[in-house]
């Protein structure tokens, strides 16, 4: 099945007809297909998605954590919906029937080795001046993690790798240690060489 043709600007109402076997984010009118996720990108998404999960109801906390297909409304803009692969939402105002209404306290993606960009460009600035609080960029082609965060209105960054234990902004006692992942990492990976080569 194709992506939809033959407009310019497409609005909600088109993203919510799209047909179930594609999988698309629209963007400032503009469709973008999204490529199957990966094995690994699968291992960090479910392992991530199980210490966020536990962490908030060990807490007794009103977060609620929702992996991809996920639906997020960044505003009321009719042209934008995005999916993270994760996404944390604290206000359940924010939760409709159909996705997330507004922006998510903590957006996480596992970016694509075929387009980094999209992640690191076109999304960092939309959550950005969406309001997202905290966003991270993991990148299993280089074992690395980028954390955004936003103070005073603008986005603060700091990187880490796979053997870094990351301090999670939004939460004031929560970190993840990235070498208690369990997933499937390359013995090349730290060692100037492409994971995977």
């Amino acid at each position: 099945m194709e992506m939809p043709k033959g407009k310019t600007c497409y609005t909600e109402e088109d993203y919510e007809h799209l047909p179930e076997e594609i999988r698309a984010e629209l963007i400032d009118g503009r469709f973008y297909e999204m490529a199957s996720p990966g094995r690994i990108h699968q291992e960090i998404l479910g392992e991530l998605h199980f210490l966020i999960r536990n962490y908030i109801k060990s807490k007794g906390g009103f977060c609620r954590v929702y992996p991809a297909p996920f639906a997020v409304k960044l505003s009321r803009s009719r042209d934008t919906i995005v999916e993270p692969d994760i996404s944390v939402i604290c206000d359940a105002g924010k939760l409709t029937d159909r996705g997330c209404s507004g922006a998510p306290d903590w957006i996480i993606e596992i970016i694509s080795p075929s387009n980094p960009g999209y992640d690191y460009i076109r999304k960092l600035n939309l959550y950005a001046d969406a309001g997202v609080r905290e966003y991270w960029i993991i990148d299993p082609t280089v074992w690395e993690v980028a954390v955004y965060w936003l103070e005073d209105g603008t986005f603060r960054a700091r990187s880490y790798t796979f053997r870094d234990t990351v301090k999670v902004n939004i939460f004031e006692d929560f970190s993840i240690d990235f070498r208690m992942l369990d997933i499937d990492i390359p013995e090349a990976a730290f060692s100037g060489k492409h994971p995977w080569d």
